[in-house]
């Protein structure tokens, strides 16, 4: 018999497994802690936990010493055993097993001998210690049930041990005491699920939203998904860095669910953000391509030269030359119009000079060869968008703020606004929207600056431009630390440990990456390129 001490001592252990249980966030592990406490309690040389799921129970964890099964849960073997019905195919129930009954009647079931017990079919039991030489005899199964009474899950025990080893019946103590564990297992169990349910449809939300930027923007949705994923990667990289200015950072589970989160939202703004901006491909885009207007104009002066040579106003070699021209002008234009890294001065000149031509409009008017507005959007130094459309572009960060702020965060995540809202941040204060400096910076949202431009740089689906190769991409990255826009030290581990790399693999085509010969990568320092160069070989 289980003495009073005995009895006060599990007490205080249910007590203590009860809050351990509470904050236990993984669900397997939840499961392993579970069957591993009611066999505690009893003594008991092994066990099954069911889940129940639909018509049947499912095996989740399994363990039996004698027999050295240590099979489901966080760390065990997988379970290939078939689900057990609760009904047969005449919708009755099948509760001649055990297992099944203590489910479909919600009560606890102590049998002390398999072998000698009436009611319950336990000829598979016997089949099984036949063929293993184990003998099961005292059982004891107790239903586990949620808040509500209803059953969701199975724990049963087998063969409580006495002090010398013999097999014993399970005494009701011992039954009261697994009773009140599976109670509060249940009850665990479920708040995790519910927990684990609402995380589940509170990222389907966050993917509703992208879905909802990509049919906007097919590009931007792949981006939405590849920033988080480059995030992660870098901040387990810093968090395994033991070494230098970063040595100190780390990340629980719950951090990196936080910092996942604040990935996929970090350009929830965009969906204010018109598409025409979003997708601007050239820079004479606006609903359309207006280059296919200026292709017009140019056809208009190849027609007046053929005219004025049919009328003797010019002779054949004027009109090649004006023809040669013309040409050669489209050909700048249409170069002019597709963006790009730099705008050279002598490209604008000759911007300038076409735009000073006019051609006949339909009512006989002279107008300019190109508007103000369409010269302007010619001459855009770098990439397709002017000042007006990049305002517009910028302005999404600061919707993301805005968006993000007036959520109603729990303790867990209320660092998702800072994280997501600082990606268009610089480490001098030159960034946007708020101009903070590195220092007022968490390195999270660093960490995220750093995935949202290497993204950029090397992706292939943007409209605008095609996706670069690691060596160009980690030059540019490269002069970004000189001219402070990143984080050095991030910079850094980003190369030591392969951060790029690994990124790559997963999703750059293999055409994208090249060798690098980080001699000439800015921002490496001569022993770093050593490092990285001896790594390479």
């Amino acid at each position: 018999m289980t003495s009073e001490s005995e009895i006060l001592s599990r007490l205080e252990t249910l007590n203590a497994i009860g809050v351990a249980l509470s904050h236990e966030r993984d669900l397997a592990t939840l499961l392993e802690r579970i069957l591993e406490a009611a066999r505690d309690f009893a003594d008991a040389d092994g066990g099954t936990l069911y889940l129940r799921e639909g018509d049947s129970l499912r095996f989740e964890v399994l363990r039996n010493d004698s027999l050295g099964y240590f099979m489901g849960g966080r760390h065990g073997k997988p379970i290939h055993f078939p689900p057990i019905p609760l009904h047969r195919e005449d919708g009755s129930g099948n509760d001649s097993m055990v297992v099944v009954h203590a489910a479909l009647s919600g009560k606890t079931i102590n049998i002390a001998d398999a072998y000698t017990a009436e009611g319950y079919d336990f000829s598979g039991t016997r089949a099984f210690d036949a063929k293993t030489g184990y003998r099961s005899q005292s059982f004891l199964t107790v239903p586990m049930k949620d808040h509500d009474g209803h059953v969701i899950g199975v724990l049963q025990l087998i063969n409580a041990k006495g002090p010398d080893g013999a097999i014993l019946a399970f005494e009701p103590a011992i039954q009261q005491l697994v009773e009140s564990l599976a109670s509060q297992a249940a009850i665990a169990l479920n708040n995790r699920r519910l927990i684990d349910q609402l995380e589940t449809l509170f990222e389907a939300l966050i993917n509703l939203i992208n879905t909802a930027i990509d049919e906007k923007s097919p590009y931007t949705g792949g981006h939405c998904e590849r920033v988080p994923a480059l995030t992660t990667l870098l901040a387990d990289a810093v968090a395994r860095t033991k070494a230098g200015p970063l040595a100190d950072f780390d990340m629980s589970e719950a951090d990196r669910y936080e910092l996942k989160i604040a990935g996929l939202l970090h350009d929830c703004g965009k969906i204010t953000t018109p598409v025409h901006v979003v997708d601007k491909a050239t820079k004479l885009q606006t609903l359309f391509d207006r280059i296919e207007l200026v292709d017009t104009r140019f056809e208009v002066l190849r027609r007046d030269a053929e005219i004025a040579l049919l009328k003797g106003e010019i002779d054949q070699a004027a009109y090649e030359s004006r023809l040669a021209q013309l040409d050669a002008d489209r050909e700048a234009v249409r170069q002019a119009n597709t963006g790009g890294e730099f705008m050279s001065d002598d490209r604008i000149a000759a911007l300038q000079r076409i735009a000073a031509h006019t051609w006949r409009g339909p009512d006989g008017s002279e107008l300019p060869f190109l508007s103000a507005e369409e010269l302007d959007n010619l001459c855009i130094r770098r990439g397709t968008l002017n000042n007006a459309e990049r305002e517009i572009i910028n302005h999404h960060i600061t919707m993301t703020i805005r968006l993000l702020e007036a959520l109603p965060w729990p303790k867990h995540l209320r660092n998702v606004p800072e994280y997501a809202g600082g990606h268009h941040e610089r480490m001098d204060g030159k960034g946007y929207p708020r101009g903070l400096t590195r220092e007022q910076m968490s390195v999270q949202a660093r960490v995220m600056g750093i995935a949202d431009i290497f993204e950029a740089l090397t992706a292939s689906d943007r409209p605008y431009k095609p996706g670069k190769t690691l060596s160009e991409s980690l030059t540019i990255l490269g002069r970004m630390k000189l001219d402070h826009h990143v984080d050095p030290d991030l910079f850094d581990v980003f190369l030591r440990e392969k951060v790029y790399l690994e990124y790559a693999e997963r999703f750059l085509p293999a055409e994208q990456i090249d060798r690098v010969d980080w001699s000439k990568i800015p921002g490496v320092s001569p022993e770093l390129a050593a490092e990285l160069a001896q790594r390479d070989l």
